[in-house]
């Protein structure tokens, strides 16, 4: 009798680690896969996407309006459409090399990686934010390190520390992705000595192009009160066809509006 009582509490133990692991996607995922998931919903195979992006300073705010297109890790332009001082000015990223295309002096200026942390046209996304020169899912080492909860949505917490001579700006970076649908809600960035250098915060969570996704994303830097920018996705479609001609630097030269 005794030995029946065990086996029953053991098979039901077991039959509770099952279902846990199958409802629990901490066990049936990693921190990497994590990461990875997140990335390629905001990714897709390629995408085209119209953005406007707010700077907000004590006083003051400015408005841009761009165009983009991307396809997979590799491959990205970003065309601004708005104001007019900057219309026609245009970003390509082929591997981990980056181009800048000014239509007023018809030239292509090629960004040295020191430029990536810098600011992109004033805004507080860096160079690397906007074209995603390096890239969270091969560039850093991904560690589970707790869960969260950010807009009443339980989120998994994750740490990222850069690989070995990997090209990245930051030191280290924390995620909070969330656990049903695998969107990126909150990040901090750390520079080199630990220090909090921005945050990110996702919100206007909805359905584009059959997927569910934040489509406003504020970037907020550390040291510098009263100052953010906000950048809204106006449209984006994803797993367009796009080709590789539009990726070249002799597109850039010709891209229009």
């Amino acid at each position: 009798m005794k030995k029946t009582s065990l086996l029953y509490v053991l098979s039901l133990l077991i039959l509770l680690f099952i279902i846990s692991t199958l409802t629990n996607p901490v066990f049936a995922q990693n921190a990497s896969e994590i990461v990875t998931r997140s990335d390629e919903k905001m990714r897709g195979q390629s995408s085209s996407f119209e953005l406007v992006i707010t700077t907000v300073r004590p006083g003051w705010s400015r408005i841009m309006e761009l165009r983009g297109w991307s396809k997979g890790t590799d491959y990205a332009l970003i065309l601004i459409t708005a104001p007019a001082r900057e219309k026609g000015v245009a970003f390509l990223k082929r591997g981990r090399e980056v181009w800048n295309w000014y239509p007023t002096l018809e030239r292509i200026i090629k960004l040295p990686p020191s430029m990536m942390n810098q600011s992109w046209m004033g805004t507080d996304f860096t160079n690397d934010d906007l074209v995603k020169e390096s890239s969270i899912v091969k560039d850093y080492i991904h560690k589970l390190s707790g869960d969260t909860i950010i807009q009443n949505r339980p989120c998994y917490k994750i740490q990222l520390q850069p690989k070995p001579d990997a090209p990245v700006v930051w030191g280290s970076v924390l995620l909070c992705i969330d656990k049903t649908d695998w969107m990126e809600l909150h990040a901090r960035f750390y520079d080199e000595d630990g220090t909090l250098t921005q945050t990110m915060n996702a919100y206007d969570i909805r359905m584009m192009d059959g997927r569910l996704i934040p489509t406003r994303f504020e970037m907020i830097p550390a040291d510098k009160k009263g100052q953010r920018t906000e950048m809204q996705y106006r449209m984006i479609r994803f797993n367009t066809a796009l080709s590789d001609e539009i990726f070249t630097t002799d597109y850039l030269k010709r891209i229009r509006l």
